[in-house]
């Protein structure tokens, strides 16, 4: 079936842009394409490689070496540098996986041939299929670290370097690399996003003749792909023409002193770490000089390059969006600007050309998302707390306590003589806030802004699991330190195997030096590493967690946790409980970033649903459960304890459905007297209680018990 054609794409000028710079320049580092699902990304970039023209390869190599400058180190060779036979073959468009291990990355070697055959087989893997190509990551924020950083330093090196038991392999590995990935479903580690050389932010179109215009050229592909592509073919041709006549170009384009001062200035006037984004601009604005036939580079390139090479490198805590602030750019651009170049036709208007000419309306950016709107408003309701006079109380007295529940201050006067094994509060009722009640001024919601962030203590699950990979929890994975051995034949444990073979030499019949090893003997290492899990807030907001400006400390907690989820690769959750109601504020996702807008908007006030908030906690582990059996939970509860709406013997009652989850109760309580409420939950749950000023980090790591009852 014929790919999509790239100039019948509609919109996505900077993307198309960036594209095309590093079709040009492959050294500019690659595309990282961010935005949401349904914008053509996954189209875009396969159409790109039918642009792309054939390279010549040296026959039967298998890792695709230049017969010009064949590389010495290829283990196909060594090829001679006269009369090579060659072959022509199109650019190739290699597709990585997010569920790829590091074999199929890198290659694997054949251990096995090794050891009863004495062959020395190495079997190339994605990297070496990509060389001279476009390697393409759908979803490269779902790929897992360790297989990103390998990713990222091939790029970087144009070569990848393969370590198996003692045995080292080299070949190069040149590609031009583009990454897709949805922010929602979490974003890149910092250092990971500084790898990628240019960025292109994309958004569907909110015109809807534009968008009616998508759809026809859509449907009219799927109705005859042949018939579309055919008539796209002469604006294909062309594009592929000036992408060839660029790179002719590209060596003879000049970078004067002055551009290069206004590259660096820029980079230093946004206080960009390292220098790579000064070498990918430079890189990107000649790309761009040749792409336009300019003999140097001009005003309106670095400008270009700096908005494609510098958003995801502003971003410097976890939880900032990448974004441009593009007044301080024309600002640092008109300062620093005063320079003679070769050739500056009209600068900020490059010469028209093809139908998708890719910068035509970048300046606008349109497509862009990269404006200055990335900061927000925080300390707008830095007073909010203030409303609330009493330290430890609901504010208002609840006009309507239930029969069996504490009273307005969240005694237990009633609850505590309580009969634990009686009947459990209707769940249905319990979630949807049932039970009446006139709404008080309590209810009310009121909004604060979070406290600053710091290093919590370290909470893990006990034992051992085999989620993905991430940074908490000890784990079996696929890499990791070697903890033991067992049949198999994907890697090879070397001693465990020559144990294994040994005891049978005499029955095998050996008479010489060596050992007779058979398939039965192989034996694969078991490593131990850490797994990410899923970290499920259950967070209190009723008003009494209002009081003396606690909702400020307590959400800065959350953030810190929070914080800390991001960096060991968790899935995050947040579930809150105010009023008569419990609600799943975010589903579980790997995006923190989503958790802390949610939790910087959470309202606060009203009475306090505990059992609500437990029960709805334990129907997000059920589904989560079903939904991915290998990672386990970790349920942090941040509560004061209080259960004004509904009795505590309920909340405990509900507390006995997450004791097969390991758990942690922020105790929030304050004040003189103190309750121990979220203490005796904590009881309950099996699980350690820390009160809040003592989450920060003391300098040594806290392991949450197993106090779990079998």
């Amino acid at each position: 079936m014929n790919n999509y054609p790239f100039s019948a794409v509609a919109g996505l000028e900077d993307l198309k842009l960036a594209l095309l710079i590093n079709a040009v320049s492959p050294s500019v580092g690659g595309v990282l394409v961010r935005g949401e699902k349904g914008t053509a990304k996954s189209t875009i970039v396969r159409a790109l490689a039918a642009l792309l023209p054939g390279v010549p390869v040296v026959a039967g190599c298998r890792f695709s070496c230049d017969p010009v400058a064949p590389d010495p180190e290829c283990p196909d060779g060594p090829h001679g540098e006269v009369d090579v036979s060659q072959e022509m073959r199109p650019t190739r468009l290699v597709e990585l996986p997010v569920g790829a291990s590091e074999d199929r990355l890198v290659g694997s070697l054949d251990i096995e041939r090794a050891l009863t055959e004495g062959v020395r087989a190495y079997q190339p893997g994605l990297l070496a299929t990509a060389h001279r190509g476009v390697l393409y990551v759908d979803e490269v924020n779902l790929l897992h670290d360790h297989l990103v950083d390998l990713l990222l330093d091939a790029a970087a090196m144009g070569q990848s370097h393969v370590e198996r038991e003692g045995v080292s392999v080299r070949h190069a590995s040149r590609f031009l690399l583009v990454g897709t990935m949805n922010p929602e479903e979490g974003e890149l580690r910092p250092q990971l996003l500084d790898r990628f050389g240019l960025t292109a932010e994309v958004a569907a179109t909110r015109d809807p003749d534009e968008r009616a215009e998508v759809v026809r050229r859509r449907l009219a592909y799927e109705a005859d792909p042949a018939a579309f592509a055919a008539d796209w073919a002469r604006a294909d041709a062309e594009l592929a023409w000036r992408i060839s006549e660029a790179r002719d170009r590209l060596p003879k384009t000049v970078l004067s002193d002055g551009a290069l001062r206004q590259i660096t200035a820029v980079c230093a006037e946004f206080e960009v770490d390292g220098l790579r984004a000064d070498l990918v601009m430079a890189r990107a604005a000649i790309a761009l000089a040749a792409w336009h036939d300019r003999g140097a580079v001009t005003p309106a390139d670095v400008r270009l390059a700096a908005r494609l090479a510098l958003p995801h490198r502003r971003r410097r805590d976890p939880f900032d969006a990448p974004g441009l602030d593009e007044d301080k750019l024309d600002e640092v651009l008109e300062r620093t600007g005063d320079y003679d170049t070769e050739e500056d036709p009209r600068p900020g208007s490059p010469p028209p050309s093809s139908p998708s000419d890719s910068d035509s309306g970048s300046d606008s950016g349109s497509d862009s998302g990269s404006g200055s709107g990335s900061g927000s408003d925080s300390g707008s309701d830095a007073d909010a707390e203030d409303t609330v006079q009493d330290p430890d109380l609901d504010p208002e007295p609840d006009p309507d306590p239930e029969p069996g529940g504490p009273g307005p201050g969240g005694t237990e006067a009633d609850g505590e003589g309580g009969q634990d094994d009686g009947p459990l509060v209707d769940i249905e009722q319990a979630l949807s806030g049932g039970g009446g009640g006139r709404e008080t001024a309590a209810d009310r919601p009121r909004t604060s802004p979070a406290g600053a962030a710091y290093r919590p203590r370290l909470f893990v699950v006990p034992g051992i699991g085999e989620g993905a990979p991430g940074r908490r929890s000890r784990a079996r994975t696929p890499y990791g330190r070697t903890a033991g051995a067992r049949p198999g034949s994907r890697t090879v444990h070397i001693t465990a195997t020559l144990f294994a073979a040994a005891p049978h030499q005499r029955a095998r019949g050996r008479t010489g030096p060596g050992l007779v090893i058979r398939a039965e003997d192989i034996r694969e290492p078991v490593r131990e590493g850490r797994e990410g899990n899923l970290v499920l807030f259950v967070v209190d907001a009723s008003g009494s967690m209002a009081a003396r400006q606690r909702m400020r400390a307590v959400k800065g907690a959350v953030l810190s946790l929070l914080l800390d989820a991001y960096q060991r690769r968790d899935k995050v959750g947040l579930v809150t409980f105010r009023g008569r109601t419990a609600e799943i504020a975010l589903p579980p996702t790997s995006s923190v970033e989503a958790g802390a807008r949610r939790l910087e908007e959470l309202p606060t006030g009203g009475r306090t649903p505990l059992a609500a908030g437990l029960l709805r906690a334990a129907g997000v582990l059920r589904v989560e459960r079903l939904r991915d059996p290998a990672r386990r939970p970790l349920v942090v509860i941040v509560t004061d304890g209080r259960a004004t709406h509904g009795s505590m013997d309920d909340a405990l009652r509900a507390a006995d459905l997450l004791r097969a989850a390991t758990s942690v109760v922020v105790d929030c309580e304050s004040g003189p007297v103190r309750l121990g409420l979220a203490t005796r939950l904590a009881v309950r749950l099996g699980a350690e209680a820390v009160r809040l000023e003592d989450l920060a980090a003391d300098g040594l790591a806290e392991v949450v018990r197993d106090r779990r009852v079998a």
